[in-house]
C-alpha cells in the first residue's frame, strides 16, 4: 500500500515539475551562488596570503624550513579531511556524475564543509588545482541540501543537483550559459524542457549574485585584436589534431599518476598529500609563478612578449605539477588547470608559427583561446560547453566559427584514439575503489530504499534499434515501468503498440534501490543493435 501511494505521489508531482522546478531552481541558484561566491573569496584570500608568505620567507633558511613544516601540517589536516569524507577528494565532478546515475550517495553538508576547508588549505599551500570542479560539486550539494530541506523525492533531487551544478559553474566563471550547457551535456545528459528551464533559472540567479560581488569583468582580460583571416584556417585544423593527441596524452598521464599513488599501498592518505605540498614548497622558492590555479600565467602569456623556451618550460612544468597535485587526491579540480595548459599549447603553436613560418604575432592570442577550447573538448568531451565557456570567459564574439572547428577536430581525434572522457574514467576508478568498502552498507540501503520511487528519463538515439520499435518488442530492464513517452510537447500514454521514434523521451518509474541497475541497462538499450527478446 505504501508503494502505491508513493508511486501515485511521484507521478502527480511530476505533472507540475516544469513550473515548480523553476522556482526551486531560483532558490538553489541563490544558495549555491552564495556558497560558491564565499568559496571564491576564501580562495582569493588564500592566494594573496601565499604571495605574502613567499615574499616574507625570501631566501632565509630558517623561514624556509618553517614554511615547509607548515606545508606538512597543511597536508596532515587535508589528509584528515579526506579520510573523514572521501567524497571531497579530487574535483568532485565524478562524484556528482556517480550520484546522478544512482551509484553514489554524498552527505551534502559534510562535502560542503570538507571541500570548502580542503580547497582553501590546498590553494594556501600553492597546489596547482582549480576552483571550478569544486564549485560545481559545492553547488550540487547545495541543491541536495535544498532537496532535503523541502523533503523532495529522488526524482526531483536529481533536477536540483543539476541546478546546483549549473549555478556553481556560473558563479565560478561568470559563465551562465556554460553552466547550463555543462550541467545538461555532462551532468544530467538530458535536454528536456523541465530541466532546461530550471537550470537556466538557477544559473542566471547565481551569475547575478556573482556579478554583484565581483563585477562584470570576464575571467580572462586580454584582447583579441583581429579575427583570424581565412588563410589561417588550415592551421586551425592542424591545431585541432594536435590538441586531440595532447588531450589523449593528458588523460593517460593523469590517470597513470593517480595509479602510481594508488599502488603505493605503504603510503597513507596523509603521506600521499605531503608529496604535492612539499613540491609546492620547492616550486614556491624557485618558480612561484607556477603555483596555484594558473590564472596569472594566462594573463602573462597573452599580455607579454614571451620567449618560446619560456612558454615550453611553463607548459611542461605545469603539466607535471598539476598531475602530481591532482593524483594525490587533494580536494581541487583540473577544470581550470587544463584550460591553462591548453592556452600554453596554443601559445607554443602560435609562437612557433610566428618565429619560423612568418605568421603575424598579432594572432598569438587567437590561438591561445582556440587551444583552450580544443584541449577542453579533447579531454572532457563536452565541445559545446568548451565553445560557450571560452566565449563567455573572454568576452569575444569573433571566434565562434574557429572555436567550433578546433573543438570538433580535437573531439574527433581524441575519439579515434579511443581516449575516454576524463571524468568518466575517474568515476569508473572511484566506483571500483569504493565497491569493496561499501558492499555491506549498500545492501542495507537498498532495503531502506524499497518503495521509494524515482522517475528517470532516457532519449531514443539515432543509433538505437529502439527507433521504429514497438514497446511490446523491447526487452525492458527488470523492476521498472514505462509510464510515459514524451514526443516534443506531446505526452503519449505508452501501450504495447506504441512505436518509438528518434528523439522520444522515455520516462521510467523504478525503485530508488534499482536506479543504477536500470540506468546501466537503459544506456545499453539505447545504443545496442540486438537487445530485443
Amino acid at each position: 500500500m505504501v508503494v502505491e501511494q508513493d508511486t501515485s505521489g511521484t507521478v502527480r508531482r511530476a505533472e507540475h515539475f516544469q513550473v515548480a522546478l523553476i522556482g526551486e531552481g531560483i532558490i538553489v541558484g541563490g544558495i549555491a551562488g552564495f556558497v560558491v561566491i564565499l568559496y571564491r573569496m576564501v580562495l582569493e584570500f588564500a592566494n594573496d596570503t601565499l604571495k605574502q608568505i613567499l615574499a616574507f620567507i625570501g631566501d632565509h633558511p630558517i623561514r624556509i624550513a618553517g614554511w615547509f613544516l607548515v606545508l606538512v601540517l597543511l597536508a596532515w589536516i587535508v589528509g584528515k579531511l579526506v579520510s573523514a569524507e572521501p567524497m571531497i577528494s579530487g574535483s568532485g565532478i565524478p562524484q556528482l556524475e556517480g550520484e546522478m546515475v544512482g551509484k553514489l550517495d554524498q552527505n551534502w553538508w559534510k562535502v560542503i564543509g570538507g571541500k570548502f576547508l580542503g580547497g582553501f588549505l590546498c590553494l594556501l599551500g600553492g597546489l596547482a588545482l582549480g576552483r571550478e570542479g569544486p564549485s560545481i560539486q559545492l553547488g550540487a550539494m547545495a541543491g541536495k541540501g535544498v532537496s532535503k530541506g523541502l523533503e523532495r523525492g529522488k526524482t526531483e533531487e536529481k533536477f536540483l543537483l543539476t541546478c546546483g551544478a549549473s549555478a556553481g559553474l556560473a558563479a565560478a566563471f561568470h559563465a551562465p550559459l556554460a553552466g547550463v550547457m555543462f550541467s545538461l551535456e555532462e551532468v544530467h545528459k538530458n535536454f528536456s524542457v523541465s530541466v532546461l528551464m530550471s537550470v537556466m533559472a538557477s544559473s542566471l540567479t547565481a551569475d547575478f549574485l556573482a556579478t554583484t560581488v565581483f563585477g562584470m569583468t570576464p575571467v580572462f582580460t586580454f584582447d583579441i585584436v583581429k579575427p583570424l583571416p581565412i588563410q589561417y584556417y588550415g592551421m586551425i585544423v592542424l591545431l585541432g589534431g594536435l590538441l586531440g593527441v595532447l588531450g589523449t596524452f593528458y588523460n593517460w598521464f593523469t590517470l597513470k599518476v593517480q595509479s602510481l599513488y594508488n599502488e603505493a599501498k605503504f603510503l597513507s592518505t596523509t603521506a600521499k598529500l605531503v608529496i604535492p605540498f612539499v613540491c609546492a614548497g620547492i616550486i614556491g622558492i624557485t618558480a612561484p609563478e607556477l603555483l596555484g590555479s594558473g590564472h596569472m600565467l594566462i594573463e602573462y602569456l597573452t599580455n607579454v612578449d614571451v620567449m618560446l623556451g619560456t612558454v615550453v618550460f611553463i607548459l611542461v612544468s605545469r603539466f607535471i605539477f598539476s598531475a602530481v597535485c591532482f593524483g594525490s587526491g587533494a580536494p581541487g579540480g583540473i577544470f581550470f588547470p587544463l584550460l591553462v595548459l591548453g592556452g600554453f599549447v596554443g601559445g607554443v603553436f602560435a609562437t612557433v608559427s610566428v618565429d619560423y613560418f612568418g605568421m603575424d604575432a598579432v594572432y598569438i592570442n587567437n590561438f591561445v583561446v582556440l587551444a583552450m577550447a580544443g584541449y577542453f573538448s579533447a579531454i572532457v568531451r563536452a565541445p559545446l560547453t568548451g565553445i560557450i565557456l571560452i566565449f563567455e570567459m573572454t568576452g569575444s564574439l569573433t571566434q565562434m566559427l574557429s572555436l567550433s572547428i578546433v573543438s570538433i577536430i580535437a573531439y574527433i581525434v581524441a575519439t579515434l584514439l579511443e581516449s575516454k572522457p576524463i571524468y568518466e574514467s575517474l568515476l569508473e576508478r572511484l566506483l571500483e575503489k569504493q565497491k569493496a568498502d561499501v558492499k555491506g552498507k549498500q545492501e542495507e540501503e537498498k532495503e531502506a530504499a524499497r518503495g521509494r520511487k524515482v522517475l528517470t528519463n532516457f532519449v531514443v538515439q539515432y543509433n538505437s534499434m529502439l527507433n521504429e520499435a514497438l514497446i511490446s518488442e523491447i526487452k525492458w530492464p527488470d523492476n521498472c515501468l514505462v509510464i510515459s513517452v514524451q514526443r516534443g510537447v506531446k505526452e503519449i500514454i505508452p501501450r504495447g503498440t506504441t512505436k518509438l521514434q528518434v528523439g522520444d523521451v522515455i520516462v521510467l518509474l523504478t525503485d530508488e534501490r534499482d536506479v543504477a541497475y536500470v540506468h546501466d541497462k537503459m544506456e545499453k538499450l539505447c545504443t545496442a543493435k540486438d537487445y530485443f527478446a
